[in-house]
């Protein structure tokens, strides 16, 4: 029993909490990313062109006499070329930030994988947590996959299935967070 002891203090007691840290921050910097994705950015240029459609749409439709029917379309003209500007900016800028974010995603996804194989590797045959047998009656055998031993009574958590249960509980607690 003493060397069973041991076997946990050597990598730390707190590696299970430590670890199901590291997840929860993973998926919430996930889901912030894929927030900052869907709000888009609002900048200047975008509404300062807006703003120049709407004024000139107004003055436009204030000149609806027969007599300032060419100024009026000449100002719905230059509202017209106005808004093809701004879809041309708007295409552009979404391509600009759809790019950057889409590389955050990647060095997250790949600093992700990283540090689960590090845990993987560090943890491998070395169980996370000792848990009662009775409390994980079913799925005992499940739980302590690579973990390489036994106490009686007790189920020794591997590390994977600990990733795969952190992972499935940080992301039912990430659905409750807001930012």
């Amino acid at each position: 029993m003493e060397g069973e002891k041991l076997m946990i203090e050597d990598r730390g007691f707190l590696a299970a909490p430590l670890t199901f840290f590291v997840v929860v921050v993973f998926q919430l910097l996930s889901k912030w990313l894929e927030q900052l994705k869907k709000k888009g950015s609002k900048n200047t240029r975008e509404s300062e062109l807006r703003s120049e459609i709407k004024q000139l749409l107004r003055e436009a439709s204030a000149l609806s006499q027969p007599a300032t029917f060419a100024q009026a379309a000449k100002l719905r003209r230059s509202a017209a070329t106005k808004e093809k500007e701004l879809a041309q900016y708007l295409e552009q800028h979404n391509k600009v930030i759809n790019l950057s974010y889409d590389l955050y995603g990647k060095v997250l996804l790949v600093s992700k994988v990283v540090i689960y194989l590090i845990l993987v590797f560090w943890f491998w045959r070395t169980p996370i947590a000792i848990i009662a047998k009775q409390l994980v009656q079913p799925f005992g055998t499940l739980l302590s996959w690579g973990t390489g031993g036994h106490i009686t009574g007790h189920v020794l958590v591997g590390i994977i299935p600990w990733l795969i249960l952190s992972t499935r509980v940080s992301k039912y607690v990430c659905r409750f967070v807001e930012f």
